[in-house]
């Protein structure tokens, strides 16, 4: 299993945008997802996390700003970034506690980092 992350790039200051991250080969059930970030010369950072049951939770710098969710095929996760702001300026990292099927084993995946640029 691969986690495929999509959706960076360069925005004006005030901007959106949708980053997705999906389970691939497909199947299976998100049991736990978050994004993470990490800017130039820091720690990464936890941004945003989704339950089984979609109950979520925010760092509070994106609080109100950012939303995540997943889809109905449990199989993709998004994070719509809105009102972007230069601080927020970061590689934007995937996470998933995944399981395959029942009785399968929950394991732990992280996605390629998505670069996501904020201009002023």
């Amino acid at each position: 299993v691969q986690l495929q992350a999509s959706g960076g790039g360069l925005v004006h200051a005030g901007g959106s945008l949708r980053l997705s991250c999906s389970v691939s080969p497909s199947g299976g059930s998100i049991r736990v997802g978050s994004w993470y970030r990490q800017a130039p010369g820091q720690a990464r950072e936890l941004v945003a996390t989704i339950s089984s049951d979609s109950n979520t939770d925010y760092a509070h710098s994106v609080k109100g700003r950012f939303t995540v969710s997943k889809d109905s095929a449990d199989n993709t996760m998004y994070l719509q970034m809105n009102s972007l702001q230069p601080e927020d300026t970061a590689v934007y990292y995937c996470y998933m506690l995944h399981r395959k099927g029942l009785g399968r084993p929950t394991v732990e995946y992280w996605g390629r980092g998505t670069q996501v640029t904020v201009s002023s």
